[in-house]
């Protein structure tokens, strides 16, 4: 699994003119999903990103994490995280996950974030065309993959 952790002032996702989830300050997640990928993904991410101490605190450092600032978090599906490039200018996307597996996965990754944080965590609708809109801060912007903890 990867993810595109952004710190956000702000942030909202719409399908067909509908606003399906919208957060305050905390994190924007793109979450892509690859064929391997199991619940140890999910649960290897929760953690780090429950716990990136990437929120400033009273000196400006950063120094918290969302469970110390209380952030809120929107995760939106992106199958276009693992695009291949190597073969001519059109992607491939033939690494990511048939939705049949990644959706139920991305589900559970949110269902697992949500439990850790003790909030629900808002997200995109799955599959749709979805018009992203952000107010990064900072701009602190951290790629994850779980195939690569660093």
């Amino acid at each position: 699994m990867r993810v595109l952790v952004q710190r956000v002032r702000e942030a909202s996702v719409t399908v067909d003119g509908q606003v399906t989830g919208a957060i305050g300050a905390g994190l924007l997640l793109l979450v892509g999903i690859e064929a391997p990928d199991s619940r140890a993904d999910s649960e290897w991410l929760v953690k780090k990103i429950s716990q990136l101490r990437i929120f400033n605190d009273d000196d400006g450092v950063m120094n918290r994490s969302l469970l110390d600032c209380g952030g809120e978090v929107l995760a939106v599906s992106q199958f276009t995280l693992f695009a291949t490039t190597k073969k001519g200018n059109r992607p491939g996307y033939s690494r990511a996950a048939r939705p049949e597996q990644s959706s139920p996965m991305f589900d559970e990754f949110v269902q697992l974030l949500g439990a850790t944080l003790g909030k629900p965590v808002p997200t995109g609708v799955f599959g749709a065309d979805m018009q992203v809109a952000l107010v990064n801060d900072g701009p602190v912007t951290i790629w994850l993959d779980s195939k690569a903890p660093e």
